[in-house]
Formats: C-alpha cells, sequence, structure tokens
C-alpha cells in the first residue's frame, strides 16, 4: 500500500521479550490498520507468537537473528559487539530508510548509543534528550531531558525547547505549546547561570514558541505549561519522583479499601470512580519515551511493560511519523540557527 506505515520492532527487546513485542504489535495494529512490522529476533521464537495472532496475519516481515542486547550489556560493548543484534538491525531499517520509526524495550543506555552512532543528531543539535508525556491535572504534558545529559549549557536548553515544542505538536496535537523552564523559582533572577541564559535567548528569538519562563516543580502536576524543559539529573529525579508518588497513591488506596469490612462496601459503590482513576494512573497509558533530536525515530518502552504498553510506545512512534516530526524539527532548527547568527552579528557590531 501506497500509504503504508513501515515500524521497525526490536523483538529480543525487555524483561518480558519477545512475548510483550508480538501482543503489542497486535493491539497498535487496530489502531494503525496501515502499520506494517519489520520485527527483528530470533525466528524460532517469534514465529509462533506472530502466528497466534490473526490481526497481524500479512502485515509482519520476520528478520532473523540469533544476537540480541542485553539489559546488562555497557553501552560501549554494545556497540562494539551488537552490529548484528535485534536492537542495531531495527535501528538500521530506519537509517536506511525501509522503516519511519522503531521501538524498542531493550538497554536504555545501549539503545541511545546505537541511535546516537547509527542515525547522528539533526543539524543544528548537539545532542540528544529524552522525552515522555505525563498525566498532569489539566490532561497531559511532557518533558525533557529525563536523563540522558546530566549536565545542560544555555544552548542545550534552548535546542531541548525547540524539540519539545514540535513534539508537543505532532503527538499532543497541540496547535501552540506553552514551554516552561525547571528553575528552583518563578522569579527572573533566581536560578544557575545556564538556565537564565537559555530563557534569555528563548524571549529574544523569533521562533514560533509561547514562552511562559521558568516554572518549579509542582507545575509538573499542575499542568502548567505542555513542555517542561530541563537538564537530564533534574528530569531524572523528578520522573523517578512522579512514578513513586504515583505508586504511593495507588497503594493507600488500595491499603483504604482493605482496612475494614465497612471500606469494602464502599468499594463497591465506588468501585467505577476508582477505576477511571487507575486508568488515568495506569503507567502504561504514558508509555514510550523518545530519543529527541535524532535524525530518525526512535521510542524507548519501558522494560517492564506489557502488551497493552508497548502497544502505547508504538503509537507515539506512529504518531510523530505520521505527522512529520523530523521535517518540522529540520525546519525549527533552520530558524534557530538563522536567530542565532542574528545575535552573534549584533554583538559583534
Amino acid at each position: 500500500m501506497a500509504d503504508r506505515l513501515t515500524i521497525s520492532l526490536d523483538g529480543m527487546g525487555g524483561d518480558h521479550a519477545p512475548d510483550i513485542v508480538v501482543a503489542g504489535a497486535a493491539i497498535a495494529r487496530e489502531r494503525l490498520p496501515n502499520a506494517y512490522f519489520l520485527l527483528f529476533g530470533d525466528e524460532a521464537r517469534l514465529r509462533p507468537l506472530v502466528e497466534a495472532q490473526p490481526l497481524l496475519k500479512g502485515c509482519v516481515e520476520i528478520r532473523h537473528t540469533d544476537k540480541a542486547i542485553s539489559n546488562d550489556d555497557k553501552p560501549s560493548a554494545a556497540l562494539r559487539n551488537g552490529k548484528q543484534s535485534s536492537m542495531r538491525l531495527a535501528i538500521d531499517a530506519v537509517k536506511s530508510g525501509e522503516a519511519s520509526c522503531t521501538v524498542s524495550a531493550g538497554n536504555t543506555g545501549a539503545l541511545m548509543a546505537m541511535a546516537m552512532f547509527g542515525l547522528r543528531t539533526l543539524p543544528g543539535i548537539d545532542r540528544p534528550a529524552i522525552c515522555s508525556v505525563l498525566p498532569t491535572m489539566n490532561g497531559e504534558s511532557c518533558m525533557l531531558d529525563l536523563g540522558a545529559n546530566v549536565e545542560c549549557s544555555a544552548e542545550n536548553l534552548v535546542q531541548f525547547a525547540v524539540m519539545g515544542e514540535v513534539f508537543a505538536r505532532t503527538v499532543l496535537g497541540l496547535a501552540k505549546p506553552t514551554i516552561g523552564l525547571m528553575n528552583i523559582g518563578v522569579e527572573e533572577l533566581k536560578g544557575n547561570e545556564e538556565v537564565k541564559a537559555a530563557a534569555n535567548t528563548i524571549r529574544n528569538s523569533n521562533l514560533p514558541i509561547e514562552f511562559k519562563g521558568f516554572v518549579e516543580g509542582d507545575d509538573i502536576s499542575k499542568g502548567t505549561v505542555d513542555v517542561i524543559v530541563t537538564d537530564g539529573f533534574t528530569g531524572n529525579v523528578a520522573l523517578k519522583t512522579v512514578e513513586g508518588t504515583s505508586k504511593l497513591i495507588s497503594t493507600f488506596i488500595r491499603e483504604t479499601f482493605q482496612s475494614s469490612l465497612m471500606a469494602k462496601i464502599g468499594y463497591l459503590f465506588a468501585s467505577r470512580s476508582i477505576d477511571k482513576l487507575r486508568l488515568r494512573l495506569d503507567p502504561r497509558r504514558y508509555n514510550g519515551a523518545v530519543f529527541l533530536g535524532l535524525n530518525g525515530i526512535v521510542v524507548k518502552s519501558h522494560g517492564g511493560t506489557d502488551g497493552i504498553g508497548f502497544a502505547n510506545a508504538i503509537g507515539v512512534a506512529a504518531d510523530m511519523a505520521v505527522h512529520g516530526f523530523i521535517d518540522a524539527m529540520k525546519a525549527d532548527f533552520e530558524g534557530l540557527q538563522v536567530d542565532s547568527e542574528a545575535a552573534r552579528e549584533a554583538a559583534a557590531q
């Protein structure tokens, strides 16, 4: 089909691969009737799983390899020894143009290293960033960087803002996403020099960015802005805090309704509302961290997810491909480079 969307999958990546990969592909196929999957991995294990899924009939090509990247492999070792691994071959399919995007639930460090080596970064981007969607009081927002870059310069943060804005437009469907820089306060005098310099650059650029200034940690859950930009150290700590708080709330609710007979009876009346809450807090719904800044679409699924979570990661990759994420990124960074050159010329005069 002319409009077929080809997605490459690392069939052997993840704690529960290959079962969840194949199950996720089948679930995703219901939403994406034009999807076609290149599935890399051990054919002896993959073939029976694919044949057991009627939804995958005629839309999967299994490409055999007996090599896989383990969770214990160091990125350097994966790069050196994993050229024929399921992860690397899935990335290479994007590089060659056979696939529009790729999804893996495997080793995060190895996936980032392989993706950077194979796809490189887009022109104007120094470092890729990890971005993910989070639930908020106002719906959803995205946050980056979530761990790829422990230390960031002002220029890195500006680049992350541009990448996050394009992601929010293409994946979240927001016409004019709002952007905020994570800081220790909203006042302009607060924060380190990198954060203040980044804010000044964004404010004075001609980029189509709706910049709201500084935001704090509690703004993540409030949904104050659509895109939160920060360095990888802060972002990763914030992400783990959000995930831990979600588990804490779920545990407290479960313990509360199991605490007495009356509480159990009360649960029967409140079960529908509790189910709605559980759905909003379900991490599988927000599964799929994106490596932004690469010259190709790479989505990292949580390693311990199930088929539903992996399907959502596939959905994120598909949305980016269908809505022309890479082309939009290139266009915005061309504008950023023009602004940077103009600023340098003005400073020299």
